[in-house]
């Protein structure tokens, strides 16, 4: 056999192509959610990045809502407001009292304040209500202050003045919780409760402020509602989650969904190369193992990219959004019904949250001891900003959390 032969065989045609999977950690050590990333390289350069993205965002927020209280008051701009209890209200002054189909409650306590976390969130919001239009007209922004000095609190102040707002330690009788776990799980209930009461809504967004919405959200949301689940209020499930932690995303991970979604994307990607393979090489015929090793490398390659970045092409139609059993990680967004919150605040007055058991594992296994279930959208609706923990000390020990 001549070896001017040799690249011609379909076997060292993908001999080559498996190759390629060699040059991944080159090619992916940059990006921040493949399993290939260059900590040591990149990962000071990118938190470099984020936090003064934050700082500019932040400082923005801030000036959009001094502006909007220099409109609306006497005080000069730059100076601290008192706090005032507001508990309910409409974003519209036209809006005729009624029907409030979804309520987004924001969970705020003081953090790194040079962030303006609060006012980062409540901005975003406000930008996605104007740009939903009149689909969002009976929508509500609520403010739930939990920090244990809400006056302390400036930016939730500021925003006292100009939305609807309730502080929750303002009776300094209250019992102390235990551990800090057991009071964010308190703190979670009494916001959601409030926001039953003041405004009985259809569906309520828990948001807590360190979690800015995509600009397709409530897209997502009335397709959620509407189309997926037309019959019962999310299926007859607890809450609908729009978060879930970017690492924690990967095909190699417990939750048997991904690995089904893994083989189906291998299986259509192999056609679809076996199919390109067959027109730049005509005189090859079509076998399985052509299609088993074309599959085998996109997932591989799949995989290594990073998962995440697969699921953001499915941002271009809510009709694309995967919707997918609960996992069991982190709170930074969650829609509940009517009755389901209801449920849920029986179920968190009787469990007690403790270091190791958040409300997130907490309401995860209650799921699961009382034979419910709950959801999860795929991509996530909200972006987590906030790289400092409020559950690792007090907001001046704050730790820089990993990317």
């Amino acid at each position: 056999m001549r070896l001017s032969a040799i690249p011609g065989y379909p076997s060292f045609h993908f001999a080559l192509l498996f190759f390629t999977l060699f040059l991944t950690p080159l090619c992916f050590r940059s990006l921040l959610y493949s399993p290939l990333f260059s900590r040591r390289l990149h990962l000071q350069r990118l938190s470099h990045e984020f936090l003064h993205q934050n700082l500019r965002d932040g400082a923005d927020a801030m000036q959009h809502f001094q502006r909007m209280m220099s409109s609306s008051s006497t005080l000069p701009p730059n100076v601290s407001v008192p706090c005032i209890h507001r508990p309910t209200g409409s974003l519209h002054p036209s809006h005729a009292s009624g029907d409030t189909p979804l309520v987004i409650t924001v969970i705020t306590t003081r953090r790194r304040p040079e962030y303006h976390y609060l006012l980062q969130v409540a901005h975003g919001f406000l930008k996605r209500l104007s740009e939903c239009g009149q689909d969002c007209a009976n929508f509500q922004l609520f403010i739930c202050n939990v920090d244990p000095i809400p006056s302390a609190h400036a930016d939730a102040c500021l925003l006292s003045h100009l939305l609807p707002s309730v502080m929750h330690h303002l009776n300094e009788q209250l019992a102390e919780a235990p551990n800090r776990f057991e009071q964010e799980k308190q703190d979670y209930a009494f916001c959601l409760s409030r926001t039953l009461d003041a405004y009985s809504p259809d569906y309520v967004l828990l948001v807590e402020d360190d979690a800015v919405p995509f600009t397709d959200i409530f897209s997502a949301f009335f397709h959620l509602v509407h189309v997926r689940f037309p019959q019962e209020p999310l299926g007859g499930g607890l809450y609908a989650k729009f978060y879930h932690p970017e690492r924690l995303q990967g095909y190699l991970n417990p939750e048997p969904m991904r690995i089904v979604e893994w083989i189906g994307l291998g299986g259509l990607a192999g056609l679809v190369l076996s199919w390109l393979y067959k027109v730049i090489f005509p005189k090859q015929r079509f076998s399985l193992w052509m299609f088993v090793a074309f599959a085998v490398y996109a997932m591989l390659l799949a995989e290594l990219a990073g998962r995440h970045y697969l699921l953001e092409l499915r941002r271009l139609s809510p009709a694309l959004y995967n919707v997918v059993p609960v996992t069991e990680c982190c709170t930074p967004a969650m829609l509940f019904s009517k009755d389901s919150a209801r449920r849920t605040l029986g179920y968190l007055e009787e469990m007690q949250c403790k270091p190791g058991y958040a409300k997130d594992i907490a309401l995860y296994k209650e799921l699961r001891k009382r034979g419910e279930w709950a959801w999860a959208l795929e991509p996530n609706l909200v972006k987590h900003v906030g790289m400092f923990s409020t559950l690792r000390g007090s907001y001046e020990d704050e730790e820089p959390l990993l990317l």
